[in-house]
């Protein structure tokens, strides 16, 4: 896939996986042929990746193909220029992550929902898990945040959670 058409060649995968899903069709490992997958990879993304968003978008009308584009282009980008196209070979264990109604500065989903960007950006997340599901997009709801946006918060601050905590604090006071 050329780097230049990124964004049309996932156009057409999310589109398609869209399509499958909405004609019964279940299964990530079903949707795409073994060039497709390995366009995929080589991108730093899985069948898995599209396969949720097919599956909400037929269930939920959301995220829709702007916000997975984003999300799948920040990865894209961590994978590519932080990785070196070299997947971690690491698998996220959401048990170890705080429980989805735990709060920081009385703000619920935020302790969960940073190790889990942090788990996306590294292509970390398990087959069960989407960045961008819906309790996911309740919380960037309720507090203004684009799913996009907080995904690069969480790369720009990696490794400083006060800084996120912080930036979500202010987004969200400046909501109400």
């Amino acid at each position: 896939m050329s780097h230049y058409a990124f964004a049309q060649t996932f156009r057409t995968l999310y589109d398609k996986a869209v399509a499958l899903y909405a004609q019964g069709r279940r299964g990530a490992e079903t949707y795409f042929t073994p060039e497709e997958t390995s366009c995929l990879s080589a991108n730093g993304l899985t069948a898995q990746n599209l396969y949720d968003y097919a599956e909400d978008q037929n269930g939920y009308g959301e995220p829709g193909y702007d916000i997975a584009l984003g999300i799948e282009l920040l990865r894209r980008d961590y994978f590519l220029n932080v990785q070196h196209g070299k997947p971690s070979g690491k698998t996220a264990d959401p048990s170890t992550w705080p429980a989805k109604d735990a709060a920081i500065q009385g703000i619920v989903w935020l302790p969960r929902i940073i190790p889990k960007a942090r788990a996306k950006l590294l292509g970390e997340l398990p087959a069960s898990m989407m960045y961008g599901c819906g309790g996911d997009r309740k919380f960037f709801k309720t507090h203004d945040i684009n799913p996009v946006e907080f995904l690069a918060l969480v790369w720009r601050n990696f490794a400083n959670d006060e800084a996120i905590i912080d930036w979500v604090v202010k987004r969200s006071a400046a909501k109400a």
